[in-house]
C-alpha cells in the first residue's frame, strides 16, 4: 500500500507517455525479423516445388520435405532472420539509459526464440497439411504444395 501510489504516479508520469513511441521503435526490427522468417519459408518451399517439377521424383520430394522440417534448427539459414532482430541492440541501449531497462540480450534472445518457434510451427503445419497429398497424382503434387504453402503463410 505504501509503494503502490508512488509507483503508479512514477509510471504515469515517466513511462506511460513514452510507451507508444517505444513500442513503435521496437516493432520495426521485430517485424522485419518475422517478415524474414516468412520469406525464408516461402523461398524454401518454392525450391521444393521447383526441384519436384524438374525431377518428378517422389523420393527426392520426401527428402526435401524432411529437410524443410529441420529448417528452424538450421542456424545458417535462420541467421538472416536473427540478424534483423539484432538491430534491437541499438534501440535497447537508448531505453537502458532513459528507463534503466536491463537484460537487453534477453529481449533479443527471446525474440529470436519466438522466430524459431514460428518457423517450427510453419514447417510442422506444412508437413501435416501436405502429408496426406504425397501419394497423390504426381501431376498435382506441385500445385498441392503451392496451395499448402499459401495456406501456411496465411
Amino acid at each position: 500500500a505504501t509503494v503502490s501510489e508512488p509507483a503508479q504516479k512514477c509510471c504515469a508520469e515517466n513511462i506511460q507517455p513514452f510507451l507508444t513511441s517505444i513500442l513503435e521503435e521496437l516493432m520495426g526490427p521485430v517485424s522485419s525479423g518475422f517478415t524474414e522468417v516468412r520469406s525464408l519459408f516461402d523461398k524454401e518451399v518454392n525450391e521444393i516445388i521447383q526441384d519436384f517439377q524438374k525431377t518428378n521424383d517422389i523420393t527426392k520430394l520426401k527428402e526435401n520435405v524432411d529437410q524443410l522440417m529441420n529448417l528452424p534448427f538450421n542456424s545458417m539459414k535462420m541467421e538472416p532472420c536473427y540478424l534483423k532482430v539484432n538491430l534491437l541492440q541499438e534501440l535497447l541501449q537508448d531505453l537502458k539509459s532513459r528507463f534503466k531497462v536491463y537484460h537487453m540480450d534477453f529481449v533479443i534472445q527471446r525474440t529470436q526464440n519466438f522466430m524459431q518457434e514460428l518457423m517450427e510451427n510453419a514447417v510442422y503445419t506444412f508437413e501435416q497439411l501436405f502429408s496426406p497429398s504425397r501419394q497423390a497424382d504426381s501431376a498435382k503434387v506441385a500445385t498441392t504444395i503451392e496451395k499448402v504453402k499459401l495456406r501456411v503463410l496465411k
